[in-house]
């Protein structure tokens, strides 16, 4: 299988971007981006300064302030090549612009907000298949926060109550963009108690790498395989391969769920992991053998 040449990082988000407000969580009502060290290393995986960003803020209910938030962020990095895309339905997909600036860009930046019109605007589209195409084939950085992070697999969750996340039915999940197979993303992780919502998901799908992340933080994936933790908290790993009992397929909805021998790993900055081969990695450097 031919190993992607672009770059995916998917980072945790902080409060709050336009995003879509969970039950039980006090939402805050400001434009903090996570930290300037992300969008560096965003950059650095580009071509530095010099890169040219597009920020898509479809994700997002209120994605005129957040556009100009993260480009006056760029900016403060030197970075003056950034551009702003308000996609808010199918049919701006396909607009020449747009497909024009994706083709000769050096990466995008999905913003954070309600994943499920990311998955409902952006499947099945030229302007997607532009984008994994790239994504196969170049050196392309595909970033994003909180939704824009979730979207990135096969396999979103796009609802899901942290309170009640084991009682079978309490997760939702659908297709994402399928960036990359096999793995399933949660943001705002330990802020938001989303530990037993990724594990039903994970229950429900045990061929899958569940990836937990936290606030101002982020997994670099490179080659489809390799993850390299970064920012400032944590990044947990489910891995259900393991799994010897779990009794989610007999429930009816609303009923608690078991799960036995799901392995945890608890990632922290310069922590890798190897996806393919369910591996954790003391340092990124460290040999594969």
């Amino acid at each position: 299988m031919q190993k992607p040449k672009g770059k995916l990082i998917a980072v945790g988000g902080n409060e709050d971007k336009g995003t879509e407000p969970e039950p039980s969580f006090e939402q805050k009502n400001n434009l903090n981006f996570f930290e300037l060290q992300i969008l560096s290393r965003i950059l650095t995986e580009m071509r530095g300064q010099d890169s040219r960003v597009e920020i898509i803020t479809t994700a997002s209910s209120i994605p005129r302030e957040v556009g100009e938030n993260y480009r006056a962020a760029f900016v403060k990095l030197k970075a003056n090549n950034t551009g702003v895309m308000h996609i808010g339905s199918r049919d701006e997909t396909s607009e020449r612009d747009y497909l024009e600036r994706i083709r000769k860009c050096d990466g995008v930046l999905f913003t954070g907000g309600n994943q499920l019109r990311l998955s409902a605007f952006f499947g099945g589209t030229k302007f997607l298949s532009i984008l994994q195409e790239r994504y196969k084939n170049e050196p392309f950085v595909i970033a994003g926060t909180s939704a824009g992070a979730m979207a990135m697999s096969d396999t979103m969750i796009y609802q899901g109550s942290s309170s009640e996340a084991l009682f079978k039915g309490e997760v939702k999940t659908t297709t994402g963009l399928s960036f990359i197979k096999e793995i399933i993303i949660d943001s705002h992780f330990d802020k938001r108690g989303r530990f037993g919502r990724l594990a039903q998901a994970i229950a429900c799908n045990p061929s899958s790498i569940g990836m937990g992340l936290g606030e101002d933080t982020g997994i670099l994936i490179t080659e489809g395989n390799h993850l390299e933790a970064i920012g400032s908290g944590l990044v947990i790993i489910l891995d259900g391969h393991e799994i010897r009992h779990t009794n989610i397929a007999d429930l009816q909805d609303g009923s608690p769920i078991s799960i036995e021998n799901i392995i945890v790993h608890v990632m922290v900055k310069g922590n890798g992991y190897l996806l393919r081969e369910r591996k954790f990695l003391e340092n990124v450097e460290q040999p594969i053998n």
